[in-house]
């Protein structure tokens, strides 16, 4: 087998559309189903969204290259409350010490390939038992990154939008020879 190079890229993207998806955020009729990973998976067709995204995520994978990433949020809120509903969260840990080097994973694609299918099963997995959101919502990225980094000039500082009272499921993780990805969501408790 073929050493595979650095798919940390790809989860971020599919996770957060498999969540706005599964979550209702955007209607099901704005997605389109496309095969990664050896699985359907679901992909925004909303202009402003893809645009959004591939902003977002552009700069994210600069970040994750260069090592200086260290986590991503994807915060839901309630539209009319304004209060943080749920917090996915995906560590990313990087080697900085291959960073340079051949980016290539110490794994073979089948088993990298397979870590990253059960992470997006158990987003998938995970509607069932989170709270139904029973009003109108928005949502957030939150990227975190080493101190030194420098910023595009749009973005702007935020606060956490941690949730009180809150439970949270431990999604699975995948480590490749650069990167470790850790998940979890936070929801409020009834």
């Amino acid at each position: 087998t073929s050493p595979y190079h650095c798919p940390a890229f790809s989860v971020p993207d599919y996770s957060i559309n498999s969540i706005l998806y599964q979550r209702g955020l955007y209607p099901p009729e704005t997605f389109k189903k496309e095969t990664a990973y050896g699985l359907a998976m679901l992909k925004t067709t909303d202009d402003a969204l893809a645009g959004y995204l591939s902003n977002v995520l552009d700069q994210l994978k600069s970040w994750l290259e260069n090592g200086t990433v260290q986590k991503l949020v994807l915060v839901v809120c309630g539209g009319d409350s304004g209060e943080t509903l749920e917090r996915w969260v995906f560590d990313l840990q990087t080697d900085k010490s291959t960073i340079g080097a051949d980016g290539k994973a110490d794994k073979s694609e089948k088993e990298v390939r397979t870590e990253i299918q059960a992470i997006l099963r158990q987003i998938t997995a995970s509607v069932s038992f989170l709270p139904l959101l029973d009003e109108p919502c928005t949502f957030d990225l939150l990227v975190y990154t080493d101190d030194d980094v420098l910023v595009p000039r749009a973005w702007e500082e935020s606060d956490p939008k941690m949730i009180t009272d809150s439970d949270e499921v431990k999604l699975l993780s995948f480590t490749t020879k650069v990167h470790k990805v850790d998940a979890a969501v936070s929801y409020k408790a009834d």
